[in-house]
């Protein structure tokens, strides 16, 4: 049985009005992708610029559509951190609009020439950058990611099939309905950005069977929706996996700037992918620097677990288990342990780590060099707070996540990124001997 006849046919999925009508969007995605491949530059920034004007027109209605998400939320006992993901105010908001703005200003990503040479039998060969196709971006929790992902999508050429989280679901809509106004002002096709108009999961099953009409799954989100898309999908993946990320303070670390970079690693926003989750401290420095480190912790509401030379050094600190090692907390929590200098911290994170983003805070070069080089994580930086790790923050706009897979793309993924290439051939008559 073919991929489509797997889709079209009820039989083989509960509820053969929701498999019909993925098929339907899977068909106006296609269509959509092949008129925004030939877009233009111009047309696609004008299609951002007035979707941006429409997120600002519309804040009330998103801001209302918000509010139904997160009462919704809250009866449903969500967590005070993850209702931070979901919540939207004016500023987010305003975000938002001057995100769609960023992704516009940016320089086309598609007609690129990657590179170009002459054979010596005079064929010109060029790889140029084309759109994906139709990318499908299953994604919880975050509202913002409806307009990052559909941004993206359009200046790269791609249709977007988009599948919030059920928390997301008033909110995405709100916001859909302002990319659509977006392309519908540029003469777009609006089916370039949809949004799967169902809260039941079986529409993710079929999206991870639609290989005929997508053309890569983009999933974002916990541990649980990542195994379920490696496990059944049937389409090329970009891996957005866990951000277990690691702060490490080395024995050269400067006292202040470890205080205020590890503070904002851990509680600029918990709720993050970029937000330290563990935090190592070399045993060298560990008196001295963990003292005023952990107390600036504690007083901004940041529960502690230690191993025991952090418990001798701040008895107040929650014994840790291994499985604190293990956890993305993505609250107001950190772990802590004392290791034997950098090599001691690199053997950790290649032990405990999600090879998302990782730091290490130190004044020797050599020690930091070390570190960037053998730390196999898509982002390594050097005294700068693990919340960076973030498209907007790399120059790109926006990102629909950070891919932690080695083959590329890898780290955040922008509009550049959502492309492929194809090569283009021109001879004068040439024959092959």
């Amino acid at each position: 049985m073919t991929t489509e006849m797997l889709i079209r046919d009820p039989t083989t999925r509960p509820g053969s009005d929701l498999t019909t009508q993925m098929a339907e969007i899977g068909r106006r995605a296609r269509e959509a992708a092949a008129a925004l491949a030939l877009a233009s530059a111009d047309t696609k920034v004008a299609a951002l610029n007035s979707a941006a004007a429409a997120v600002r027109a519309g804040e009330a209605e998103i801001l209302a559509a918000n509010a139904q998400d997160l009462a919704d939320a809250g009866r449903q006992g969500v967590s005070a951190a993850l209702r931070d993901r979901l919540a939207l105010d004016a500023n987010r908001v305003e975000t938002i609009a001057a995100g769609l703005e960023a992704i516009a200003a940016l320089p086309d990503p598609v007609g690129r020439v990657l590179a170009e040479w002459t054979r010596p039998n005079r064929l010109s060969i060029q790889r140029v950058a084309v759109p994906l196709g139709v990318i499908g971006i299953i994604y919880e929790s975050r509202p913002n990611v409806t307009a990052d992902a559909g941004g993206l999508a359009l200046k790269s050429g791609n249709a977007a099939i988009l599948r919030g989280g059920s928390e997301t679901y008033h909110s995405s809509r709100a916001l859909v309905a302002a990319l659509t106004e977006g392309l519908r002002s540029a003469g777009l096709p609006e089916a370039a950005i949809q949004l799967v108009p169902t809260r039941d999961r079986a529409a993710v099953g079929l999206m991870l069977a639609m290989s005929g009409m997508i053309d890569i799954i983009v999933p974002r989100g916990g541990p649980s929706l990542i195994e379920r898309v490696q496990r059944e999908s049937r389409i090329p993946i970009i891996a957005h996996l866990e951000g277990l990320c690691h702060t490490y303070v080395d024995a050269s670390a400067d006292p202040e700037k470890s205080r205020k970079i590890v503070l904002n690693a851990k509680m600029r926003r918990v709720s993050i992918c970029g937000a330290t989750e563990t935090l190592l401290v070399d045993r060298a420095v560990a008196k001295a620097q963990l003292p005023a480190i952990l107390a600036d912790l504690r007083a901004a509401g940041c529960e502690l677990r230690g191993d025991p030379e952090v418990l001798a050094i701040d008895p107040e600190s929650v014994p840790a288990t291994e499985a604190d090692w293990r956890t993305e907390y993505l609250d107001a929590i950190l772990a802590v342990h004392v290791v034997d200098g950098v090599e001691g911290a690199i053997e950790h994170i290649a032990r405990f780590g999600s090879h998302h983003t990782d730091a290490i805070i130190t004044e020797d070069r050599e020690t930091a060099e070390r570190f960037l080089r053998e730390v196999d994580s898509a982002i390594v930086l050097v005294n700068a707070s693990t919340q960076f790790a973030d498209g907007g923050e790399f120059g790109m706009g926006a990102e629909i996540g950070i891919s932690t897979q080695r083959l590329p793309p890898r780290g955040p993924v922008g509009a550049e990124q959502l492309t492929t290439y194809k090569y283009l051939v021109r001879g004068t008559g040439q024959v092959r001997p």
